[in-house]
């Protein structure tokens, strides 16, 4: 799926681009809050500074995504890969992230709080001023 498809789609109502391909695509800045990516490809994606609130992730392939600074609130990462993603300043509060692969990923300076961690795999991960929740100790 192109970015302007995508952006496009989004804008006239369409939220469910579950299993679509977006490998390299720059979406910087955009908004795409409560869309559903469920089983997508978005290794290398550049998201930093996206409004993400809300959208489905799970189980998507995000390695090496770039979303620093990106708005996850209450967004749903559970079973997904974000092996080395980059998620400095990231606001994760209240997101999901059961069963993430976080190994090597970059959270320093992100806000964690509320957010579900329960087998989560860190190996790795950058947390310096990182906001976690009560429950988790870095």
């Amino acid at each position: 799926m192109e970015k302007d498809e995508l952006l496009e789609r989004y804008a006239a109502g369409e939220r469910n681009f579950r299993g679509g391909d977006l490998i390299g695509t720059s979406l910087k800045g955009t908004n795409l809050s409560g869309a559903n990516f469920h089983e997508g490809s978005l290794s290398e994606v550049d998201l930093s500074g996206a409004n993400l609130s809300e959208t489905g992730f799970m189980e998507a392939s995000l390695s090496g995504a770039n979303l620093s600074g990106a708005n996850l609130d209450g967004a749903d990462l559970s079973g997904a890969n974000l092996f080395q993603a980059n998620l400095r300043g990231a606001n994760l509060t209240g997101a999901n992230l059961k069963m993430a692969d976080l190994t090597e990923a970059d959270l320093t300076g992100a806000n964690l709080e509320g957010a579900n961690l329960w087998g989560a795999f860190l190996t790795g991960a950058k947390l310096n001023d990182a906001n976690l929740p009560k429950n988790v100790s870095p």
